[in-house]
């Protein structure tokens, strides 16, 4: 019964990057369509971000099966 609930867990985790994503990337549009000249930059900054808010999802599945 621990292993169903740590992926429930899991699952309900995921909801925090899933949200973090979204944000970084409407920023990325609103920012590109108010100032397409820079969208090299806030290219670059989009993907930073959203590997960042990855790795919290890919470590809290790490530790699902861990503790699981």
């Amino acid at each position: 019964m621990e292993g169903n609930l740590a992926i429930i867990g899991y699952g309900l985790s995921a909801i925090g990057p899933g949200v973090g994503i979204g944000l970084i990337f409407a920023a990325y549009v609103a920012g590109v369509a108010r100032q397409p000249e820079t969208r090299g930059v806030l290219q670059t900054i989009a993907i930073l971000g959203f590997v960042l808010c990855e790795q919290l999802a890919i470590f809290g599945i790490a530790l699902a099966f861990v503790f699981s």
